[in-house]
C-alpha cells in the first residue's frame, strides 16, 4: 500500500506529491508551520490525507508548545492549520477533533497531553484507511463487470492515508474479481489525474488510460464509458459536491450521456450546516498554475487568469453518494442526514 502520509519520532512523513510521477519522495515536518506549508503548496492533497495531515499538525506543533502559553499557542497552530486550503471540510473536522480531546485534557500535566494527542492523530489515520475499505465495498456493486470507469483528479490512496475514496471502490471492484479498465481525466492545471491517478493504478496493475479532460464528452457519448467515479472535498446538506475544478463539466456530460455519476466521500466530508452547494467556499489557487506547466510558460506574459481549485456539482447530477456508512440517493437531504445518524462499522 501507497505510504502517503505518517507518524514517526522524526516528524510527519510524507510523499511529496508535487515530485510525481517523476520522483518518489518523502519528506519530513518537524513543526506545524512545515506541515502547513505542506498542505498549502499541495505537497499532501486530497481531503481525507488534508484531514489527517491537519491532526497531525495539532499534534506535532503542541510537542513544542511553550506548557505556561499552552493555550494560547494551541489557538495559534489550529489557525495556522485552518488557513491553508478552504474548501476541504476535512481540514475543518480534523482540527475540531482535535480541539475536542484538547479541551477535555487541558487540564492534564503536559507530557499527557503532547502523548495523548499524538494518538488521536494516528487513530485519526488508522480510521480513515478503515473508512476507506468500507467505503470500497460499498461502491464495488456499483461497478458493472467489464466496465470502463472515466475519474477526474485523484482521489485514490494519494488523497487519503491509504486505499482511497474513487480509485478505492475502483480497487474493491477489481479485488472482487471484476474486469474493469480506467480513463483518467489529466486534471488541468495541476495535472493530478495525469500525475498521480495513472501513477496509483499502474502501481496496482489496473489498467488506466490517459485522456485530456476536453475529450470526456466524446468518450462519454461514445458508449465506452460504463460509469464515473470521483471524490469530494465538501458535499453540502443537498447533496451538492464540491470537487476538483472540472467535475461538474464531466457531471452534466455523463448525465447527458446516460452514464451513471457517482461520488466517494467520507462521512466526515458531509457538511450539513451549509443548504446547498452554494455556500462551499472556493479556493482559488496561483495563476502561474495556469499561465505555466513545470515552470514552462504556456501563456503571453501579463495574461489575466482565473483559477478556481473546485467547482460545485448540483445534486441532480449525481446518481449515488457511496460512504463508509452506506450509499446515499436522492432525495440527498434524508439519506445524508440518515447516514449521519448511523453509527460507524468500519
Amino acid at each position: 500500500m501507497i505510504e502517503t502520509i505518517q507518524w514517526t519520532d522524526a516528524g510527519v512523513v510524507m510523499i511529496d506529491q508535487t515530485r510525481l510521477p517523476r520522483e518518489e519522495v518523502y519528506i519530513t515536518c518537524r513543526d506545524y508551520r512545515e506541515l502547513a506549508e505542506a498542505i498549502r503548496g499541495m505537497v499532501v492533497r486530497g481531503a481525507p490525507a488534508i484531514g489527517v495531515a491537519a491532526a497531525m499538525g495539532v499534534a506535532i506543533g503542541v510537542q513544542y508548545a511553550d506548557a505556561a502559553r499552552l493555550d494560547e499557542e494551541f489557538e495559534q497552530i489550529c489557525a495556522t492549520l485552518a488557513a491553508t486550503r478552504p474548501t476541504a471540510v476535512n481540514l475543518f473536522w480534523a482540527i475540531d477533533r482535535m480541539r475536542r480531546l484538547y479541551n477535555e485534557i487541558r487540564t492534564q500535566p503536559i507530557e499527557l497531553i503532547r502523548a495523548r494527542l499524538i494518538d488521536e492523530a494516528k487513530q485519526v489515520r488508522l480510521e480513515d484507511i478503515a473508512i476507506n475499505e468500507a467505503m470500497g465495498r460499498n461502491g464495488a456493486p456499483l461497478i458493472p463487470d467489464g466496465a470502463t470507469v472515466l475519474t477526474h483528479c485523484n482521489a485514490g490512496a494519494l488523497a487519503t492515508a491509504g486505499y482511497g475514496t474513487a480509485l478505492g471502490v475502483i480497487r474493491a471492484a477489481v479485488a472482487e474479481g471484476k474486469h474493469i479498465d480506467v480513463f483518467a481525466d489529466e486534471t488541468r492545471p495541476f495535472l493530478q489525474g495525469a500525475r498521480l491517478t495513472v501513477w496509483e493504478l499502474q502501481h496496482d496493475g489496473i489498467p488506466a488510460t490517459l485522456i485530456t479532460d476536453n475529450m470526456a464528452g466524446h468518450f462519454l457519448r461514445s458508449g465506452r464509458i460504463g460509469c464515473v467515479v470521483v471524490g469530494a472535498d465538501r458535499i453540502a446538506a443537498n447533496g451538492d459536491v464540491a470537487n476538483k475544478i472540472g467535475t461538474y463539466s464531466v457531471a452534466v456530460l455523463a448525465k447527458e450521456n446516460g452514464v451513471p455519476f457517482y461520488v466517494a466521500a467520507p462521512v466526515s466530508t458531509l457538511d450539513l450546516t451549509l443548504a446547498s452547494g452554494d455556500g462551499i467556499p472556493i479556493e482559488q489557487r496561483s495563476a502561474a498554475e495556469v499561465t505555466h506547466v513545470f515552470g514552462v510558460p504556456v501563456a503571453p506574459d501579463g495574461t489575466p487568469v482565473e483559477n478556481p481549485a473546485f467547482d460545485v456539482t448540483p445534486n441532480r447530477y449525481v446518481s449515488a453518494i457511496i460512504t463508509e456508512r452506506g450509499v446515499a440517493r436522492a432525495p440527498y437531504r434524508e439519506s445524508l442526514r440518515a447516514l449521519t445518524e448511523v453509527e460507524a462499522h468500519v
